[in-house]
């Protein structure tokens, strides 16, 4: 017989069994990341949705956004327990905590009152006889505290933030188109959600148009930098869905994350200052996936007339593929782009 000190699980045991890792991967890679699917198949399918009925008169498309953007709590408590691993008590039980986060705190305090729900519901599932009542007890009482405690003022700090940016972009459209173009188009080519973002700080106006201007140059950039090697397949799968499908590659070369990173610092301004286009934040920070950026824009300016199409066009397809066409030509000819160094395995 061994002795109890040999039998006895330990704490990191326990949490490793429980499928509990405090990492960044976990929390602000795996969680944010899931949370943008949880966004998009709830506020901006419903936003799409209601810009559809607006545009067309048929009732039923407004039908449809007024369900899709009321689970918006849910699907975020869902989505981001999902990418927690979560049993399933637990993964129901996040309906209602994204439900509470997302009332109190909006999509920030779905985050992290879901998390801390998530991993405590964790701890206790399946650790009783009472199962069916400790878990979701559990998940939810603790993930409503948070949401109460935690979300308010979680709220307005991401609202103040968001606000000092649009301000800013306001009073140097220049230099903060290049800068939000920037930085909005690297978080949508990483494993983040640059949607997630833009949604969390209500990125909205011209500041909203410059994060859109980001990344539909990352997004037709990488499409047609990486044409050669992908030909149509990678087209599609890039422009129209995500960039982050390089992140391997730039892993092995992050020279080739210069070209487009380049377009975006040139977009972002011709954005803010030459055509001032506007977005929405479940817009700004989605790019030319689904076409979402360019529909934002729509929604956001629909009084725009032929000076809003031409910007669309100009700084989410045609500037994109050209500058990035033209950059990427250089690096190639002085070696920091070799063959196949945007390969994909499609």
């Amino acid at each position: 017989m061994k002795p109890a000190s040999e039998t006895k699980e330990t704490w990191k045991e326990f949490l490793e069994r429980k499928q509990i890792r405090f990492t960044v991967q976990t929390y602000f890679i795996d969680a944010l990341g899931a949370m943008a699917f949880g966004l998009f198949a709830s506020l901006l399918i419903g936003t799409i949705f209601a810009t559809l009925g607006e545009k067309s008169g048929v009732g039923l498309f407004n039908t449809i956004s007024g369900y899709a953007k009321s689970a918006t709590g849910a699907a975020l408590g869902v989505s981001i327990a999902y990418a927690l691993h979560a049993p399933q008590l637990v993964l129901f039980s996040a309906a209602t905590v994204g439900i509470a986060g997302n009332e109190l705190g909006g999509p920030v305090g779905a985050l992290v009152a879901t998390i801390v729900a998530t991993e405590l519901g964790k701890l206790v599932s399946k650790e009783t006889r009472v199962d069916i009542l400790v878990t979701p007890g559990v998940t939810i009482i603790f993930g409503v505290l948070v949401a109460q405690f935690a979300g308010p003022g979680v709220s307005r700090f991401m609202t103040l933030f968001g606000n000092m940016v649009k301000t800013a972009t306001e009073m140097q459209p220049f230099f903060m188109g290049i800068l939000v173009s920037a930085l909005i188009g690297i978080a949508l080519t990483l494993p983040i959600s640059s949607a997630a973002i833009c949604i969390m700080l209500g990125l909205d106006g011209i500041a909203g148009g410059a994060a859109t201007a980001g990344c539909c140059a990352q997004m037709i950039g990488f499409a047609v930098l990486s044409f050669r090697e992908n030909k149509w397949g990678g087209l599609l799968a890039q422009g129209l869905g995500t960039s982050m499908l390089q992140m391997g590659n730039i892993v092995k070369n992050p020279r080739i994350w210069i070209a487009p990173t380049l377009a975006s610092m040139v977009t972002g301004p011709v954005s803010t200052v030459v055509f001032r286009l506007e977005n929405i934040p479940t817009g700004s920070g989605m790019g030319t996936c689904g076409l979402v950026g360019p529909i934002g824009i729509y929604t956001a300016m629909p009084e725009g007339g032929g000076r809003m199409w031409l910007g669309i066009l100009l700084v989410c397809f045609l500037l994109p593929a050209l500058l990035t066409l033209a950059f990427g030509e250089v690096l190639r000819k002085i070696g920091w782009i070799r063959e196949n160094d945007l390969k994909l395995d499609l």
